[in-house]
């Protein structure tokens, strides 16, 4: 799989018939929200990523049709040439596919581009048919524009995603919408190989819980992400969970602080 985070998160997407948004008034309840949030944040992440790297490895092949070597998805391209736009990109993970970073997936995702993923101006819009990050069912839609590089020669992505979804094992929703700038800060030099990517993640996100609890979030120091291992390196987010207001989650330090407290961040 390869490079940087395709996708956008833009517009909460929280469906007229969601139940009525509750305020909480416990901390643990607050810090079961912010936990379901670092899941949810991480799997779209993850999305991007795969994203990003089907539409590189696209670009870079000899054939409309990529059999996925072991841990690799099937990569399908139509039109197949190097100058009509927009192409289709589809990826299949199958009944389920163990990747390289210990993930199961299962699925399709597919990208429609409006131009090669490094051009200025592209935009890449990624959907799911009934797709699986592990157990759990993902949904909505994930946008990205390339928007050019910065003075500092790296390329810069907005991202949105809007109508997402993130469904559990046990049947529990967890919505989730994001408007935010991406920084592609290592790993550009080898387009092929997606794991020594790192960026970083600056916006806003927001969404609700499976336990109906509304949250929203500020970056306050830039979320680092690095793909192997799979991780947020450091970042610092400012939270609003129901009636909580300031919550601040470590990635450095893995923690949540919760009204002065400070508590572990336990995946």
């Amino acid at each position: 799989m390869r490079k940087l985070i395709v996708p956008i998160l833009a517009l909460f997407f929280i469906a007229c018939d969601t139940e009525e948004v509750k305020d909480i008034s416990k901390p643990d309840d607050s810090i079961e929200a912010v936990k379901e949030y670092a899941l949810v944040n991480q799997i779209f992440q993850d999305i991007g990523n795969n994203s990003g790297d089907a539409v590189i490895t696209s670009e870079n092949s000899q054939t409309s049709k990529i059999d996925g070597a072991k841990n690799e998805p099937n990569i399908t391209i139509v039109p197949f040439d190097l100058t009509t736009f927009p192409k289709t990109i589809t990826v299949d993970f199958g009944e389920g596919l163990l990747c390289k970073d210990g993930i199961t997936r299962k699925g399709v995702i597919t990208i429609v581009s409006t131009n090669w993923y490094g051009q200025k101006g592209s935009v890449h819009t990624t959907t799911f048919n009934n797709y699986y990050h592990e157990s759990f069912q993902v949904e909505g839609t994930h946008v990205a524009k390339n928007l050019g590089k910065n003075t500092a020669g790296f390329s810069e992505y907005s991202v949105a995603i809007s109508n997402g979804k993130i469904t559990t094992a046990t049947g529990d929703s967890i919505y989730y919408t994001e408007d935010s700038m991406r920084t592609w800060i290592s790993g550009f030099n080898t387009p092929l190989n997606i794991w020594d990517d790192e960026y970083l993640l600056d916006g806003m996100q927001s969404g609700v819980s499976s336990k109906g609890v509304e949250y929203s979030l500020t970056i306050d120091e830039a979320l680092h992400f690095v793909l192997l291992p799979r991780q947020v390196k450091s970042g610092i987010l400012s939270i609003d969970v129901g009636l909580f207001k300031d919550i601040k989650l470590n990635y450095a330090d893995k923690t949540i602080t919760v009204l002065g407290v400070t508590y572990p961040l336990v995946n």
